[in-house]
């Protein structure tokens, strides 16, 4: 109980000191995408600069933020752009080896409801990506709206990396089959730490099953996650898929197309929102 007693201040200081900073950091102008301005305050819409110790201090705050609440998506946005550096060469790296993944870093698309036909996708036949996406969104009631900026990557490209790979998120639930409840959330996460290295990765992937009933954590230790991390660890790059462009391809035949197993158990779409 004192244990306990005394980190919660820490956390505290900790998420407040994070706040502190980013308040400071965009009253001084970082970040601003003014158009009038012609320029960007930082190297792309939104970024705010921090050198090596305020990225400490932001990775601290944002991972006792995280740890204590799951669901503070800013600071999980947080926690993965200031650890995630050699990650995301790495990830970049493979997209430019890719002929598909260099055509990506080249148009720099973006997954937002703006640039999505809904009606065209609603029109897809059943066991189509596109339609199954589309289905994916409307049972778990989520829009990929909700995915937050970069802000905190010091390098344009990078920053690019790490939006494709926020945005490909959802794409990934459709294509591995797990809905948003929080075994579908941590096998998605058991996936990408195999995938990405991403360390927000991994820290889920460790941290997410202490939230799991019993029976859930029977099924991620012995089902899905064995299943999450074989299928992260042999499948393709993917964030190096366009799938803009795939949306009326069979989901059968694009898991075969990146070396992606159906999941071994079916789960249920949950109430909750997506985390």
């Amino acid at each position: 109980m004192l244990r306990t007693c005394a980190v919660q201040p820490r956390r505290r200081a900790a998420a407040a000191a994070l706040t502190a900073l980013v308040a400071r950091q965009q009253r001084s102008g970082y970040g601003s995408s003014d158009p009038a301005d012609g320029c960007y305050g930082g190297l792309y819409p939104d970024h705010i600069p921090t050198n090596h110790l305020q990225k400490a201090l932001l990775a601290v705050g944002s991972g006792f933020a995280a740890l204590n609440n799951p669901y503070r998506h800013d600071m999980v946005a947080v926690l993965g752009e200031t650890t995630g550096h050699v990650a995301l060469i790495n990830l970049r790296d493979r997209m430019r080896n890719d002929p598909e993944g260099y055509t990506i870093l080249t148009e720099r698309p973006r997954i937002r409801l703006s640039t999505l036909d809904l009606r065209k996708m609603a029109s897809l036949p059943n066991g189509s990506f596109g339609r199954e996406y589309l289905r994916f969104l409307e049972d778990n009631h989520v829009t990929p709206d909700s995915r937050a900026d970069v802000r905190f990557v010091d390098n344009e490209e990078l920053a690019f990396v790490m939006q494709r790979y926020r945005e490909v998120h959802d794409l990934l639930h459709t294509l591995l089959g797990m809905p948003t409840n929080m075994l579908g959330e941590v096998a998605v996460k058991w996936f990408e730490a195999a995938q990405t290295g991403l360390p927000m990765c991994i820290l889920g992937a460790a941290l997410g099953p202490l939230r799991l009933n019993s029976s859930r954590l029977q099924s991620l230790l012995t089902s899905l996650g064995p299943w999450a991390v074989r299928n992260g660890r042999r499948a393709r790059c993917v964030l190096s898929i366009f799938y803009e462009r795939r949306w009326d391809q069979s989901l059968e035949d694009l898991r075969r197309e990146l070396n992606i197993e159906p999941p071994p158990i079916a789960l249920s779409a949950p109430s909750q929102v997506n985390v």
